[in-house]
């Protein structure tokens, strides 16, 4: 049997945005070598003295690519880079490339986002929603365009704890109705200034510019073949291009790098509650397959006047995973594949409370922090330990809204669509979650990080050197727990002997 996905790509032209991220690049490596694509014009900036082209001929040596390239050599070649960027007006995009994207491009794949939790309001605002919104009104121009997918969040309506693949407008105290004409006649600062008041109960500008691009897609899409995909904590890729492959230490595994490397030993995590997780890749599938169920279905939405749908992407209900089970797995692979660099051995506690968190941290990182550091300047070098540790609990206090909360998903549509592929396209875009094994699941992941986060020797010798390396650390560790018991008992001695 045919692919209906493939010979829906087959000859397209697609216009996708934040093409240098890690759900972009996946998408983008993915159609390139599993689709016969005619071309994907990749909205992208130039950055450090290097031009979109630049940075964009620098994928070569790749090895994200290294899969692609074995099979097709020039497969790099289908990619157009268009110069722009989603804080400028109008994209950044010039007359003569806006012209071309009116006239070629089939499907629209909108990914750019900031998913900085401390983005100053007017920053997200351009980016996560006035871009949003641009996107859309390009869209309406293009002569061919039959898909376009809004790549959101799961956590944009996180004010509630049950969501729906439905819209929210209600939660908004501040809508893009009226937020986006004040970020046009305001200044920076000011916006900024208004953040509280404009946000309500949203814990930060990425969840607040989230939901409101989800209300400009609602309000301004009109009669456009649109979609919003809205996938839950995007983590390491399941089976390609590569297993357990990632780039960056956002999220989960911001908190799993920590403590792998021996830094960071208390964090604030409700262990009751789900762990919204999903691989790159597969969310890179659905996306595709979303673009296309979108297409299909778009004349019968024009007839009956339906807005845009929604797809809710995180782990299924019959195969959840617990953030108890998250950690128990993770702690169990910190040790059969450990770190080589890893500064102290790895252990991890937990608590559903902020506050316990903030002063468990105290006697677990902060006092540390400065005994090392000091230890470091007597030896001449440059301490490090205090900053790193400020950066940590900055980031573990940003993510505690996430990590210690309980939200539940409904995903109809997405188990609709999943279920309406043939077994070609179940086989070859799979992003079914109901089969993974969380346990191998995350093995794997944990290797993908200490090779390609961790930058270290993938080999069996390499991952030996590691284990030795671990039970130093090990030793060391013991050995502190019994000075510190030692030291603990001769104060309690000392204590009650004052009054006996």
């Amino acid at each position: 049997m045919n692919s209906t996905i493939k010979e829906f790509y087959k000859d397209k032209t697609l216009f996708l945005t934040g093409g240098s991220g890690f759900l972009g690049r996946v998408v983008i490596e993915k159609v390139l070598r599993a689709t016969e694509t005619s071309r994907i014009y990749v909205l992208i900036r130039s950055k450090r003295g290097k031009s979109p082209q630049d940075r964009i001929d620098e994928w070569k040596i790749d090895p994200f690519f290294g899969v692609l390239l074995k099979i097709q050599p020039n497969a790099l070649e289908r990619i157009v880079p268009i110069s722009g960027d989603c804080e400028e007006p109008d994209l950044g995009i010039s007359a003569a490339d806006r012209e071309l994207l009116k006239n070629e491009v089939q499907v629209v794949i909108h990914c750019a986002a900031t998913v900085n939790f401390a983005e100053p309001l007017h920053k997200a605002v351009d980016i996560n929603t006035r871009a949003t919104q641009l996107m859309l009104n390009l869209a309406k121009e293009m002569s061919r365009l039959v898909g376009f997918v809004h790549v959101s969040t799961a956590f944009s309506n996180c004010v509630i704890q049950h969501i729906s693949e439905q819209y929210y407008p209600d939660n908004l105290m501040a809508g893009a109705d009226k937020v986006l004409p004040i970020r046009n006649v305001c200044g920076d600062v000011l916006v900024d200034k208004m953040a509280s008041s404009l946000m309500g109960k949203f814990p930060n500008t990425y969840t607040y510019t989230k939901a409101l691009a989800e209300q400009v897609i609602q309000t301004e899409s009109g009669e456009l073949p649109v979609c919003i995909f809205r996938p839950g904590s995007i983590v390491a890729t399941n089976k390609e291009p590569m297993s357990g492959w990632i780039d960056n230490i956002y999220g989960p595994l911001a908190m799993v790098y920590g403590a792998a490397i021996g830094v960071l030993r208390i964090a604030p995590v409700n262990m009751r509650a789900p762990n919204p997780v999903v691989p790159v890749d597969y969310c890179a599938n659905c996306i595709l397959a979303c673009a296309m169920q979108t297409a299909n279905e778009s004349a019968e939405k024009r007839l009956r006047s339906l807005p845009p749908t929604i797809y809710n992407y995180v782990p299924h209900k019959s195969n959840p995973i617990s953030n108890r089970t998250f950690t128990d797995i993770l702690a169990k692979y910190q040790h059969t594949v450990p770190l080589e660099q890893a500064l102290w051995y790895p252990f991890l506690h937990t608590t559903s409370y902020l506050w316990l968190f903030n002063l468990i941290a105290i006697f677990y990182h902060t006092l540390p922090g400065y005994a090392i550091d000091l230890v470091l300047r007597l030896q001449g070098q440059k301490p490090r330990l205090i900053k790193l540790y400020t950066n940590i609990h900055k980031s573990m206090n940003a993510l505690a809204h996430f990590s210690t909360g309980f939200w539940t998903y409904e995903m109809i549509n997405t188990d609709r669509l999943w279920q309406s592929l043939s077994a070609a396209d179940k086989e070859h875009f799979e992003f079914d979650m109901r089969k993974i094994d969380w346990d191998d699941y995350f093995s794997r992941a944990m290797v993908g990080m200490r090779v390609y986060l961790g930058k270290e020797d993938p080999s069996e010798e390499g991952i030996q050197r590691a284990a030795k390396h671990l039970k130093r650390l090990k030793r060391r560790h013991r050995v502190l727990q019994l000075v510190l018991c030692i030291c603990g008992i001769i104060i309690i001695k000392w204590f009650v002997g004052l009054f006996l």
